[in-house]
């Protein structure tokens, strides 16, 4: 007799997941289908590994500047291979994590990858077993994969992507990243820690495209700063396989140059996974599933969220979207909320609403205003003073339109902003806020009474 479920989810995932355990505390009875390990993306290979890499070439950053501050380290070492076995250890943690929660909210977990058809039925494969449920409701949550473009010579040659790098056996040599977006410049960052030569390769005018122009600039010269080369504008035409080194071969401007690696990654973005909804009657758009407000597909009660709608690709949204599409199964309302965008690269870079250029394109009359954080004292001290903070409010009403924040940690003092982007603050209240002193946060406050002709330390 097939299992029958108030909602069974395809994907495990931050989406997922997270959707499971909501459905479950609405009284509703769940399922959910995991083909590959519970957290998806986001923890097993993803947010999760590059963020704890990255504390570990935090950490080597720190020790090279130790001198600055009178504490002297003769030597050390670095062991990649304990390095990844702590990644993996903290993986495991918070994926054991997820079980427990799964567990106690009495959600039914089926290993294998789930085949989903009109009529709500799942077909749930693994390599020796076959099995079906039903579900009232389906979310879909599969997930992406990383894209790999067809490129001359890519199948020739050892390559890596994000969900291969974090598993590397040793520091490379000389690392070429093809993509200058989020993912290959938080890995640039890290293997540039570990001492490796990174070179990044964008087809675009500048680093991260589609984030705020100033910010990317200034990141642009910070990694250059730090050794890291970039080339912009330019593409990819070839790989080639020689006895000790990789050759890229690569054209800017029409002039055409060779890079010589001992390793590859290719970063370039990440493609829906639509394996196991092929049988599906729903509209898609393009290569992404379409969704409506309430994440509801064409077909009535088949939901689908986070990268295989596209928009933001991001695990905070996908598990809103989950919510989402819970909150309309059982007659809640939804709420569109600001989203944040956080890059945790070395300075990392934080915001939430339009950029600068975009809300000139929205036809507002936008006024913006920028304080460094070259004089914030708590920064000063902490020898972390190398960043921004960017104001674009309407210039009519003073409504917070968004906000950039470039600097270290700033990605923990985003929700500040968001807070103001969700409430519809404005600029007066954003100066009339009491903001502690000595910290990196006030910053915001200053660019506020900047913004208002008031500035203290700022004008």
């Amino acid at each position: 007799m097939m299992d029958k479920f108030d909602l069974a989810i395809i994907g495990g995932g931050p989406g997922g997941y997270v959707a499971a355990i909501r459905a479950a505390k609405e009284g509703l009875s769940v399922a959910l289908v995991e083909g590959r390990d519970l957290g998806g993306t986001c923890l097993n290979r993803g947010c999760i590994p590059s963020k704890t890499l990255l504390k570990h070439a935090g950490i080597i950053n720190q020790i090279n500047d130790a001198k600055k501050y009178g504490i002297t380290v003769p030597s050390y070492s670095i062991s990649m291979s304990e390095m990844v076995d702590r990644k993996n250890k903290v993986i495991n943690q918070l994926k054991n994590g997820i079980k427990g929660l799964l567990k106690q909210n009495k959600i039914t977990v089926y290993q294998g990858y789930g085949y989903v058809a009109n009529d709500k039925t799942v077909t749930i494969k693994t390599d020796n077993d076959i099995k079906k449920i039903k579900g009232d409701n389906i979310i879909l949550a599969n997930g992406s994969k990383p894209f790999v473009p067809e490129l001359k010579g890519l199948n020739e040659i050892n390559y890596y992507t994000s969900d291969t790098i974090f598993d590397i056996k040793k520091v490379p040599y000389h690392l070429v990243i093809v993509g200058g977006g989020v993912i290959g410049l938080e890995i640039a960052c890290i293997f540039n820690s570990f001492g490796t030569k990174v070179e990044i390769v964008e087809m675009a005018d500048r680093i991260l495209p589609s984030e705020d122009a100033e910010a990317s600039k200034f990141l642009a010269g910070q990694l250059t700063n730090n050794g890291i080369t970039i080339h912009t504008e330019t593409k990819i035409t070839g790989f080639r396989q020689e006895t000790f080194n990789t050759v890229v071969e690569v054209q800017h401007k029409g002039k055409d140059d060779k890079l010589y690696a001992d390793a590859v990654l290719v970063s370039v973005g990440r493609s829906p996974n639509l394996t196991g909804i092929e049988d599906l009657s729903i509209k898609m758009n393009g290569k992404f599933v379409t969704a409506d407000k309430n994440m509801q597909t064409s077909a009535a009660g088949i939901y689908a969220i986070g990268d295989l709608v596209g928009g933001y690709q991001l695990a905070h949204v996908a598990s809103d979207e989950g919510i989402k599409a819970v909150n309309h199964m059982v007659g809640n309302p939804n709420v569109n909320s600001a989203i944040p965008r956080c890059v945790y690269t070395f300075p990392e870079i934080a915001s939430v609403g339009l950029t600068e250029e975009q809300a000139k394109n929205q036809g507002y009359e936008v006024q913006t205003k920028k304080v460094d954080l070259a004089g914030n004292g708590k920064a000063i001290a902490a020898g972390e003073n190398s960043g921004f903070m960017k104001l674009i409010a309407d210039k009519k009403y003073g409504e917070v339109l968004g906000v950039v924040m470039v600097g270290s940690h700033v990605t923990e003092m985003v929700s500040q902003a968001t807070s103001f982007m969700d409430l519809e603050g404005t600029v007066d209240e954003m100066d009339s806020m009491i903001f502690p002193h000595p910290t990196v946060s006030e910053a915001l406050s200053e660019a506020a009474s900047a913004w208002l002709g008031k500035g203290i330390h700022a004008n």
